[in-house]
């Protein structure tokens, strides 16, 4: 295997997270639709997602003065929609009835979930210590909803500057079980 340099500006294309998904919030009534792709796991139990939101995104201010959001889940099929949601600010669009999404009351939090994606995970931020400095926000998942019809969920992943990759083929491989 031969190696090259690889440009420092699109390391994120190699290490991107997981699958894009679309953050929703609202504030004094408004919902708002975000299309992100920067977060990670950081706990199993209690169930701890470290997302990243720009003090620039119109989503923001929400985010930090409700303290709750909700992770939508897409599959491929919402493509479109998903890099449409992305591609305009909610300071002047209402993402849900622009891109044709259904809106549905979260249980636990006041922000709505989308209907057409896969998954909804509905949080809480329970820190806000890096926001300032990195735009980092800690979420607590306090209730999570998956569709039961769909079986194996392919996802969209970010790879940069318009390209996705779609999740596909599985492997399962022995493991150890804690």
């Amino acid at each position: 295997m031969k190696k090259r340099e690889y440009p420092l500006g699109k390391v994120y294309g190699l290490l991107e997270p997981g699958p894009v998904v679309l953050l929703t919030t609202q504030k004094a009534g408004t919902p708002n639709v975000m299309a992100q792709s920067w977060h990670m796991m950081l706990d199993f139990e209690p169930a701890l997602v470290a997302c990243v939101v720009s003090n620039r995104n119109y989503s923001f201010a929400a985010l930090r003065e409700t303290k709750q959001c909700v992770i939508n889940i897409p599959t491929a099929k919402l493509a479109r929609e998903v890099v449409s949601c992305g591609n305009v600010s909610g300071r002047h669009v209402n993402k849900f009835k622009k891109f044709g999404l259904t809106p549905i009351a979260g249980e636990v939090v006041d922000v709505p979930m989308i209907a057409e994606c896969y998954a909804n995970l509905e949080c809480r931020v329970v820190d806000t210590r890096m926001v300032r400095r990195y735009g980092v926000f800690v979420l607590h998942v306090v209730r999570a909803w998956v569709d039961s019809e769909t079986k194996w969920a392919r996802t969209l992943h970010h790879q940069g500057k318009g390209e996705f990759m779609v999740a596909g083929r599985r492997l399962k491989l022995p493991s150890k079980k804690k």
